[in-house]
């Protein structure tokens, strides 16, 4: 992929929550780039921050959250420095959201066609018989049967995967450059799943859209992506290719997350469990947040680690762990 200016280029990204307990750090010091049509997934467990940096991103953090730092240069400007007013006409036209739950999209009240007429009307100045073909047309590309009639329907006629499909359609009306899917395919069926992860790749990869698919699966990031990053206690801990992180992970909470997938060649083999609970972000352990749970613990990890960018066959590659730059110093831990 030719190294371009980044369509979105997240720099040193800080949102706090403030609350009665003390400051909770959910997204803290987080950097990462996009290319344009590039896919990048976004992993981790429940509550390492990984949806606060797509709400982040589009300016959805409600109080007690606040973004305190960092840049968002989104096509050369700065979202966090935007008007309200010009933000809006970003959110929904050129960045585009898909929720796990497609019923958080969708008003349950409102004819679909009325929905996606809207949608378009409030970003585009076209007629409401151009906005109607709009809608027609996206509803045929995410591969619904029968979209003039489906148009006429309410989201309860609809299955979950039909839903989720009439979701990403609101996503792709205005042909946004960049499309955050927070989970989107979690409370669907496998089969379902398989075919939403192939028709939103196709997508992206028809229309150069860009994608940050933010999920908990890494199985799901190895089909998918061509990068992923992994985060932990609202920082990454590592990144770079898919090939290159699923198949040499460095840090121990990813070697972790990939022993936790059951494979069909070991069968009766114990899935291996990372102990222990995630940390409260009020009360993170001193220096590594992975450290209370980490089988490779050293004295060193009392001092929050820097970032080690290691070169794997020529694949970018990065991680935050004192075991890995021990390694590369040519030291013992």
């Amino acid at each position: 992929m030719s190294m371009q200016q980044p369509i979105l280029d997240v720099r040193n990204l800080q949102t706090h929550f403030v609350t009665s307990k003390g400051v909770a750090k959910a997204v803290d010091d987080v950097s990462f780039s996009l290319q344009a049509g590039e896919i990048l997934g976004l992993v981790g467990e429940s509550g390492c921050g990984k949806s606060m940096t797509g709400f982040s991103i589009l300016g959805l953090v409600d109080a007690p959250g606040r973004i305190v730092g960092g840049q968002l240069i989104f096509k050369g400007q700065d979202l966090l420095g935007m008007e309200a007013e010009h933000l809006r006409r970003v959110r929904g036209n050129q960045i585009a959201m898909i929720f796990q739950d497609p019923m958080m999209t969708l008003n349950p009240v409102l004819r679909i066609d009325t929905q996606m007429i809207e949608t378009v009307q409030a970003h585009q100045q076209i007629s409401r018989a151009a906005a109607y073909d709009r809608a027609l047309e996206v509803l045929g590309d995410v591969g619904i049967a029968s979209p003039a009639e489906r148009l006429r329907s309410y989201p309860h006629q609809f299955s979950g995967g039909m839903r989720q499909r009439v979701a990403i359609a609101i996503a792709l009306l205005n042909r946004p450059d960049l499309i955050i899917a927070d989970e989107p395919t979690t409370a669907l069926d496998v089969t379902i799943q398989s075919q939403i992860l192939s028709l939103v790749q196709t997508l992206c990869r028809e229309r150069q859209t860009s994608l940050i698919w933010i999920t908990h699966d890494l199985s799901v990031v190895a089909g998918l992506a061509d990068r992923v990053a992994v985060m932990y206690a609202g920082k990454i801990v590592e990144s770079g290719t898919v090939e290159s992180t699923l198949k040499h992970p460095l840090h121990p909470y990813t070697q972790g997350l990939l022993g936790a997938i059951p494979a069909l060649h070991e069968r009766g083999r114990p899935l291996h469990l990372i102990p222990g609970n995630t940390p409260s972000l009020v009360n993170l352990p001193a220096g590594c947040a992975f450290s209370d749970r980490c089988p490779q613990v050293h004295a060193a990890c009392a001092v929050n680690p820097a970032v080690v960018e290691v070169d794997d066959a020529g694949a970018p590659h990065s991680v935050r762990c004192w075991l890995i730059k021990s390694q590369m110093d040519g030291a013992a831990p």
